[in-house]
C-alpha cells in the first residue's frame, strides 16, 4: 500500500512546537556578529514634495553609525525611465504614509528609534488622492510626468452591450472588494552582510531565487555575487513573494556601511508599509431568462494599485481571466482600469485576483436569483459547466482542465442539509424573532500554477548510507513541504520518511528555482521530485542488476522494505545503501526541472450558515461546509490544514477585516487594536467534505489547494449575511458585513432612506 493519500502527521511540527522556528530575527550567526540595526524614517503624510532633509542631529546621536537617504544612492544603477517607477527611498516626493524616506543605522535597535525622530524632513503638502473615483478623474496626478493616474487597462471576452439584448431580466450593481492586510505572524525582516566581494541576505521570503534576481537588478550586482537564505518564514500569503523593497534597502545598507546590518519591522510598520491586498471596485451586470438560464455577464473592474503600480494590473488581469467562474457563459466580458492612489501599494494576497472574481460572479448570481425569485442553488445548478464540456474554454481566455461543478454543489448541499436549513429559516422568519439565519452559497473555480511553463526544480541524492536528500526550488512558509516531499520519495523509492532530508530556501544549495506562490508547489515542485525519484530508480536498477548479476527486467524494488531483488527471490535483496555505495562518491543523483503545459483549475462549493441579530446587526458564523476539489490528495492532513487557513482568511474578509484611510490618506487601521484580524473566537469547526477530480496536466493528478478556501468562503459568507435579512428588503451589504453596516442596511430597507 502506498503512503500517498494517507494521513501522515507533519514532520516539521515537533521542532516548531518544541524548540521553535528560527526566523530572521532569531538568527545568531557569526557572520552577523556586530550587525548594525536599521530603522526606517517613514513619511507621516500621504502626498507631499520633499523640500529638504537634515540628518545632522541624527548623525550626532548616540550609537548612530550612518544615516542614508536617496542622495547617498549614487552607487545604485539608474532607475527606469517609466513615469511611475518606484524608488527604493523617496526622492523628490512621497506618495503614501509609511513610504521610506531615509534609514538610520545604529549599534542597538533602541538607539534607532530615538535617532530616527531627529531626522528632519521638510514636506510641502500636496492634495491627496485616496478614492479610486478621484484618481480616475485625474484632477491631481501622483506622477506629474504621466498624463493620468491609470498605469494600465485591459479587456477580455465579449464586452459589447448588445450581448444583453435577448435577456428578460438584467441586474446591475456596483460592489466593493475591500482592501485588506495580510498580517503574517512574522512581520517583514532581513539581515545582510557584504564580505569578500559577495552579498549574503537572510530574508523572510517565499522565493529565495527570485529574491536574488530582484536584488541583483536593484543593486547592480551579478546574481552569482549574491546568496539569499530564507530561514523559517512565519507566514507569507503572497505578500512575501520575492523580496520586499525595504529588505532591498537593508541589503544596500550592508554594502554601503561595510558591516552586517539587520532589520525587523514593528507591527505598526507592517500594517502601514507591507503591501495590502484586494482593493477593487467592481460593476457587475448579469442578464438572463426567468427560467434561470444566465445569458450574459459583464464585469468592469477598477483596481486600486496604491501609490505605485507593482502587482495591481496583474491582479486585475487575473480577476478578468476568471470572471465567469464555474458557469457556462459564452457571452462574458470583463475589463479593468488600474489606478494609483496615495495609499500603501497593493500586491498578491492569498488568492490574488481570483477571490475578487469569485466574489463578483457569486454576488451577481445571487442578485439574479433574487430578481427572478428562484432558489440560488438551482440557478447555479442550471448554469454550471457540464462535465462533458472539459477541457472548457471560457470567453475570457481560461481553459479549465477538469471539473465536476454541479456534483460539488450537490455534494455540499447534501452535507449541509440544505432543505432543512431553508425550513429552519422559514420557521424563524415566521416567528419574527431577532435572531434570523442566512444560508449563503458559493461555487468557485480558480487557476493554480498560472506560470506552469516556468516549472520548478528538484535534485534528489541517495548517498552511501541509504539516506535521501531533496533539494527543492519550492520554499515553504507553513504548507508542510518537508512532509509532502518526503512522502513522495518514500512512495517511489521505499526510503523511510525519517531518512529523507528536504532542503530549500538557499541559493547556494539550490541556485535555480521559482519558489512558492499561486498554489504551485505540489503540482510543479512535487512532480519534479517524483520524476527525480523515477530517474534515481532507473539508475539504481542498472547498478543493482550488475551487482546481483541479473537482468534489469527481472529486478523489482520492494517499496515496503526499500530493497532491490530478483522478482520472487527476496534472498537476493540489496539495500539502497549497498546500491548507492557503488554509484561513486556522489551517490545516486538526479536533477529535474518539471514544466507543465498549462495551469490547473481547482474548484469547489461552500455553504455558510450565519445568525444575524436584526436588532444590533451582529452576524455570527454558525456553520461552514465546503467541498474543495484539488485533484488527487497527497496527504489529507496537509490539505485540510490549507483549507482551514484559507477559509478563516476568507471569512475574515467577509465579516470584519478592512484597511481604512481618512480623506487625507492617513491610515486608520495601523494597529491590531484597530484592524480586526480574525481569531478562533469568531470561527466554528469547519465541515470539510472530500472530493477528488484528478487533473491530466501532471502525472500526480494534483492541483493547488493553498488558496481554495479563501476563494470559496468569502462570497458564501457575504451571501449568507445578506440572505439572513433579505426578507426585510435588504438586497446588498458591502464587505466587511460589520454590525454597523448590517444594522444600517436593515434600517435603510425599512425606511426607504
Amino acid at each position: 500500500m502506498s503512503i500517498l493519500g494517507t494521513r501522515v502527521v507533519r514532520t516539521e511540527d515537533p521542532r516548531l512546537l518544541t524548540a521553535g522556528g528560527t526566523y530572521v530575527d532569531d538568527l545568531r550567526l557569526p557572520e552577523l556578529s556586530g550587525a548594525a540595526r536599521v530603522t526606517f524614517v517613514r513619511s507621516p503624510v500621504a502626498h507631499a514634495l520633499i523640500t529638504g532633509i537634515d540628518a545632522s542631529a541624527a548623525r550626532a546621536a548616540p550609537g548612530v553609525v550612518a544615516v542614508l537617504t536617496a542622495a547617498n544612492a549614487d552607487d545604485l544603477p539608474p532607475g527606469s525611465s517609466e513615469p511611475m517607477t518606484e524608488p527604493l527611498l523617496a526622492t523628490d516626493r512621497v506618495r503614501y504614509v509609511g513610504e521610506p524616506v531615509a534609514i538610520v543605522l545604529t549599534d542597538d535597535a533602541y538607539q534607532g528609534e530615538d535617532a530616527a525622530e531627529l531626522v528632519s524632513v521638510d514636506y510641502e503638502p500636496l492634495t491627496p488622492v485616496v478614492d479610486v473615483g478621484d484618481s480616475l478623474a485625474g484632477e491631481v496626478l501622483l506622477f506629474p510626468q504621466a498624463d493620468s493616474n491609470i498605469p494600465a487597462t485591459g479587456s477580455a471576452g465579449d464586452c459589447e452591450p448588445a450581448k444583453f439584448d435577448e435577456c428578460e431580466v438584467i441586474v446591475e450593481r456596483t460592489i466593493v472588494n475591500q482592501r485588506v492586510a495580510p498580517v503574517p505572524l512574522e512581520v517583514r525582516g532581513a539581515a545582510a552582510r557584504w564580505a569578500d566581494g559577495r552579498l549574503t541576505v537572510w530574508a523572510s521570503t517565499q522565493n529565495a531565487q527570485l529574491a536574488r534576481g530582484a536584488l541583483a537588478g536593484a543593486l547592480g550586482l551579478d546574481p552569482d555575487a549574491i546568496r539569499v537564505v530564507a530561514p523559517d518564514v512565519g507566514g507569507g500569503f503572497g505578500a512575501k513573494i520575492a523580496i520586499d523593497r525595504d529588505a532591498m534597502v537593508v541589503a544596500w545598507a550592508a554594502k554601503r556601511a561595510g558591516r552586517p546590518v539587520r532589520w525587523v519591522e514593528t507591527r505598526n510598520e507592517n500594517l502601514m508599509g507591507m503591501v495590502h491586498g484586494r482593493a477593487q471596485r467592481q460593476v457587475i451586470k448579469i442578464g438572463g431568462r426567468r427560467d434561470g438560464r444566465i445569458l450574459a455577464y459583464q464585469l468592469d473592474i477598477v483596481q486600486d494599485c496604491g501609490a505605485y503600480p507593482r502587482f495591481g494590473p496583474f491582479l486585475a488581469s487575473l480577476t478578468m481571466l476568471m470572471a465567469s467562474g464555474v458557469y457556462d457563459l459564452p457571452r462574458t466580458g470583463a475589463q479593468f482600469r488600474a489606478v494609483v492612489t496615495n495609499t500603501t501599494p497593493i500586491s498578491a494576497y492569498r488568492g490574488a485576483g481570483r477571490p475578487e472574481a469569485a466574489a463578483a460572479i457569486e454576488r451577481a448570481v445571487d442578485l439574479f436569483a433574487a430578481e427572478i425569485g428562484m432558489d440560488p442553488a438551482e440557478v447555479r445548478r442550471r448554469n454550471a459547466v457540464p462535465p462533458e464540456a472539459f477541457p472548457y474554454a471560457t470567453a475570457t481566455g481560461a481553459v479549465y482542465d477538469t471539473g465536476a461543478y454541479a456534483k460539488a454543489l450537490d455534494t455540499v448541499l447534501a452535507a449541509a442539509g440544505y432543505r432543512d436549513l431553508r425550513a429552519e429559516q422559514e420557521r424563524r422568519r415566521s416567528a419574527g424573532g431577532p435572531l434570523q439565519i442566512g444560508i449563503g452559497l458559493s461555487c468557485y473555480v480558480e487557476i493554480t500554477a498560472g506560470d506552469a511553463r516556468l516549472g520548478e526544480t528538484a535534485r534528489l541524492v541517495v548517498d552511501g548510507s541509504g539516506a535521501a536528500t531533496v533539494y527543492t526550488g519550492s520554499s515553504p512558509h507553513g504548507q508542510g513541504h518537508e512532509t509532502a516531499f518526503a512522502m513522495l520519495v518514500q512512495a517511489e523509492l521505499g526510503i523511510p520518511m525519517d531518512r529523507v532530508t528536504v532542503l530549500h530556501g538557499d541559493t547556494d544549495l539550490i541556485p535555480k528555482g521559482i519558489g512558492t506562490y499561486g498554489s504551485r508547489s505540489l503540482q510543479l515542485g512535487g512532480t519534479a521530485i517524483h520524476q527525480a525519484a523515477l530517474d534515481v530508480k532507473d539508475q539504481a536498477r542498472t547498478l543493482a542488476a550488475d551487482l546481483i548479476e541479473a537482468s534489469e527486467a527481472d529486478l523489482v524494488l520492494d517499496a515496503g522494505t526499500g530493497t532491490w531483488q530478483v522478482r520472487g527471490d527476496p534472498d537476493t535483496g540489496l539495500s539502497w545503501a549497498e546500491v548507492a555505495s557503488h554509484a561513486g562518491p556522489t551517490g545516486l543523483a538526479a536533477d529535474v526541472n518539471f514544466k507543465a503545459d498549462q495551469p490547473t483549475f481547482p474548484f469547489g462549493a461552500h455553504v455558510a450558515v450565519v445568525e444575524v441579530d436584526v436588532e444590533t446587526g451582529k452576524a455570527s458564523l454558525l456553520r461552514h461546509v465546503t467541498v474543495d476539489d484539488a485533484g488527487t490528495i497527497l496527504n489529507p492532513v496537509l490539505a485540510e490544514g490549507q483549507r482551514h487557513g484559507g477559509i478563516a482568511q476568507g471569512v475574515a474578509q467577509a465579516l470584519m477585516e478592512e484597511v481604512l484611510y481618512d480623506a487625507d490618506g492617513n491610515p486608520l487601521t495601523n494597529t491590531l487594536a484597530a484592524y480586526a484580524a480574525i481569531t478562533a473566537t469568531e470561527l466554528p469547526s469547519f465541515e470539510l467534505v472530500s472530493m477528488e477530480t484528478p487533473t491530466t496536466v501532471n502525472p500526480l493528478g494534483v492541483k493547488g489547494i493553498g488558496e481554495a478556501g479563501t476563494i470559496g468562503s468569502t462570497p458564501a459568507l457575504q451571501n449568507a449575511v445578506i440572505d439572513a435579512v433579505a426578507h426585510l428588503g435588504v438586497r446588498h451589504i458591502e464587505m466587511p458585513t460589520t454590525p454597523e453596516r448590517v444594522w444600517a442596511a436593515i434600517n435603510e430597507a425599512r425606511t426607504g432612506q
